[in-house]
């Protein structure tokens, strides 16, 4: 998957950036307040994708 596809999805579900620093981009969801990190690279894995959708605790892609 793409990453700006997976943060499109993200962002749809109401995740916010946190902070953008090195390797990472740390999204937070606030309606239950839970936080994942997102790789800075082009493809992002399919299982590390849904992971980190079910890290925020949103529907995955």
């Amino acid at each position: 998957m793409k990453r700006i596809d997976l943060i499109r999805h993200l962002e749809a579900m109401g995740c916010r950036l946190l902070r953008d620093r090195g390797k990472h981009s740390v999204y937070t969801n606030p309606a239950n307040n839970q936080t994942s990190a997102v790789p800075r690279h082009r493809e992002i894995n399919d299982f590390l994708a849904r992971k980190i959708c079910r890290d925020l605790g949103i529907n995955e892609p």
